[in-house]
């Protein structure tokens, strides 16, 4: 497993690794090409959260956007930053809560601009994937899904950003990258997705999000 970063993962004493990853064996290839991730996931029909906790939880969107790079299509994260009050120091999508006067789509558009100026008017809007429920921070998350035709540049608000980053979606399925462990918690049995980088760890809602980011595009 590679290192991963200096991330504390709350691990409860009862948990257990799950072996293999779901694209195991899987052909990466489709990783490749821009036209194919973006066409599987704007075909996805995202899975709602009807139950009183979501109804209870506050509403948020994050901004999942794809873009060409130079070893394929590429994911855009941030590392927030180790002052914030939630998941501080976690790597994550660009989003927040969503305004009274706001669609899920306004949010993620307008909370990528601010925190990491990403420039919105060329970003398409082609989906959104499978809502969720954050136990900790209480929050409904709708990831929308936003493609750019180009690597943008980017800029990291120094109050919520740490390091922008740019990752190829074929790292995330290296053999060496990807774990699942199976939690045994206060609320019920979880299953947790991480990817271990060379410097980073990715876990969380954000882990669970890119999880389905790669079994959409190679049908896993």
């Amino acid at each position: 497993m590679r290192p991963g970063g200096q991330q504390k993962i709350p691990r409860p004493a009862d948990w257990q690794r799950v072996e293999r990853a779901p694209w195991h064996e899987i052909d990466p290839t489709p990783l490749d090409s821009f036209e194919h991730v973006a066409g599987r996931l704007s075909s996805h029909r995202a899975r709602s959260i009807d139950t009183d906790a979501a109804t209870q939880a506050r509403p948020s969107a994050v901004l999942v956007t794809l873009h060409p790079g130079s070893n394929g299509v590429e994911v855009v994260l941030t590392k927030r930053t180790s002052h914030l009050k939630n998941h501080k120091g976690e790597i994550s999508f660009p989003g927040g809560r969503i305004e009274p006067d706001e669609t899920t789509h306004e949010a993620a558009l307008r909370e990528a601009a601010e925190e990491v100026a990403m420039p919105t008017h060329h970003v398409n809007v082609v989906g959104e994937l499978d809502h969720i429920l954050t136990v900790v921070s209480s929050s409904y998350i709708v990831p929308i899904v936003g493609t750019i035709s180009h690597k943008p540049e980017l800029q990291a608000s120094p109050n919520e950003v740490d390091r922008i980053l740019h990752v190829p979606l074929r790292e995330l399925v290296r053999p060496d990258t990807f774990a699942q462990e199976r939690w045994n918690t206060p609320y019920g049995e979880m299953n947790v997705f991480m990817f271990h980088l060379d410097d980073e760890t990715i876990w969380g809602a954000t882990a669970r999000v890119l999880t389905q980011v790669l079994r959409l595009s190679l049908d896993a």
